[in-house]
């Protein structure tokens, strides 16, 4: 089956390094406090929408379709700004969030569940 084409700029679009699946990591980050909400996916189809509508927009693997973060919840994200990493597979959504980012009702899904890690000494 061939791919649909890509509603994003050509150059955009190109740039992208995607997965089997046709997906891109985005993490999305508050925009004031840097703090990291979470982590979703974006096929293109995804990513235009979020760059066109000031809404986050993900792909949702589990479900097998689009879902704007906020719609059933009301704990929406407010789009800052996009970036895409020098290696075009991942994406920064800065956001405004409004509520919880995480599904379990959490500010952030990374609130819980710390690992053990051996603390680094910078110089």
């Amino acid at each position: 089956m061939p791919t649909p084409p890509s509603p994003l700029d050509a150059d955009l679009a190109g740039r992208l390094k995607r997965d089997d699946a046709g997906l891109v990591a985005a993490i999305v980050q508050q925009h004031d406090t840097g703090e990291v909400l979470m982590l979703g996916w974006m096929d293109d189809e995804a990513l235009h929408r979020t760059l066109t509508t000031g809404r986050v927009t993900f792909w949702s693997r589990s479900r097998g379709e689009y879902w704007r973060k906020g719609d059933t919840s009301g704990h929406v994200q407010h789009v800052r700004s996009v970036a895409l990493d020098c290696d075009g597979d991942a994406l920064l959504v800065r956001v405004d969030q409004v509520g919880a980012a995480c599904h379990t009702g959490a500010r952030t899904c990374f609130d819980e569940d710390r690992l053990d890690a051996v603390v680094g000494e910078g110089s």
